[in-house]
């Protein structure tokens, strides 16, 4: 219906969750904040939750609908057969103060779970819903300024170590059963029991944790403070000493898959994930959490720190992250003049620090500024493109 037509220019919702940042999106991408709201997240695709928006012969038009309609000339028919709509969302998240300890489920574990909870009648909105769909979550997330965040389980011995440091007497019994089984199962053991803390005995470990951070100059003892002082007597305090912590430099990426636990912390980034907004919380929340669930979905295996950056292919003026899940790809454009991109797959660009201008092979044109994006179905099967910065391309 709309097929002569190869660049579409997205007008994308802003989430303005609590703990984004009031400053940062609107400072790098010239976004006007006239009522100072938390700029958490701004959203590119085509969630059922906040689509974005295009225009159609002067009329708005949701991204989602579009697709619906012209779903085999705006995806192609690979991805329409495989996924039925636009598999992944794309976003620019900002955080000004920790988000939840979380950890997606896996695709399986997601059906599952999602189909149980509908058989039980369980409202999609209910505080007690674990499954908000019957998708997979894996993520990567890409810097645009210092990323602090945590990824993945410690090594075992580093976190035995961790735990020796803090010395936590009303945690010696847990500690020393896993001293004795470093292994997935010691730690598995570990991790449920931490969760599972409540009452005066959570209250005495959280008091003993605090004290430690309060008396040392450690770089962990920082950041336990700091979360203290949003989530105030939260067993999520203890992950610094079981999850590694990790700060990313600006244009350094990382993918979070399915099972491993992981917060972020502070700072601005590019994320992409496949479609789904299934989140199984541990920590760092106010929010449900369901320990004998989240742990059946986590997997109790340490990622080593030199294994945690995802590492560009570069191609000229391309950089490449390797996903290894089908649902999305990424890659940075950097100062591209006149690159030729041949598509299979229906793409959304964001240009990140500079004007960036698109052209197909009929000489249709757009240029969009920085912290504009622009969906380009897959029918218009190639374009090129120039900058003088740092174009994103999710695909």
């Amino acid at each position: 219906m709309y097929n002569s037509k190869s660049f579409f220019k997205l007008t994308n919702s802003i989430q303005n969750y609590p703990w984004g940042s009031n400053t940062s999106i609107p400072e790098l991408f010239n976004i006007q904040n006239p009522d100072d709201k938390p700029f958490a997240e701004i959203w590119m695709g085509a969630h059922p939750k906040a689509s974005s928006e295009i225009n159609i012969d002067q009329n708005a038009l949701l991204l989602r609908d579009f697709i619906t309609e012209n779903i085999h000339s705006s995806l192609g028919e690979p991805t329409a057969t495989q996924f039925g709509e636009l598999p992944y969302l794309f976003k620019v998240l900002s955080a000004k103060q920790a988000l939840s300890i979380q950890v997606h489920p896996s695709k399986k574990d997601a059906k599952l779970g999602f189909d149980r909870e509908n058989q039980a009648k369980l409202h999609i909105d209910a505080f007690e819903r674990n499954y908000k769909d019957a998708n997979h979550k894996p993520e990567l997330v890409y810097a645009l300024t210092p990323f602090l965040a945590m990824n993945g389980f410690r090594l075992f011995e580093d976190i035995a170590q961790q735990f020796r440091k803090v010395n936590i007497e009303e945690l010696k019994n847990e500690l020393s059963a896993f001293e004795e089984s470093k292994n997935d199962r010691g730690l598995c053991s570990l991790f449920t029991q931490l969760l599972s803390l409540e009452g005066e005995r959570k209250e005495l470990v959280l008091i003993e944790l605090l004290q430690w951070s309060k008396n040392n100059d450690d770089k962990l003892a920082k950041i336990i403070l700091e979360l203290n002082e949003v989530y105030p007597n939260d067993v999520g305090l203890l992950a610094p000493l079981f999850l590694n912590v990790i700060l990313l430099a600006p244009g350094e990426a990382m993918f979070l898959d399915a099972g491993t636990p992981h917060a972020y912390l502070k700072g601005t980034a590019l994320e992409i994930m496949a479609n789904s907004d299934n989140v199984l919380r541990a920590g760092l929340t106010p929010k449900y959490i369901d320990v004998t669930e989240l742990v059946s979905s986590c997997l109790f295996v340490p990622l080593k720190k030199e294994n945690i950056l995802t590492q560009a292919v570069i191609n000229n003026c391309e950089y490449s992250f390797p996903i290894p899940v089908d649902d999305f790809a990424f890659s940075i454009y950097k100062c591209p003049k006149n690159h030729t991109v041949n598509m299979d797959r229906a793409e959304i660009l964001f240009a990140i620090d500079a004007d960036v201008t698109v052209t197909d092979t009929n000489n249709q044109c757009i240029t969009i500024g920085k912290g504009e994006s622009i969906f380009i179905p897959f029918s218009t099967n190639s374009y090129s493109i120039t900058s003088r910065g740092d174009i994103a391309r999710a695909y």
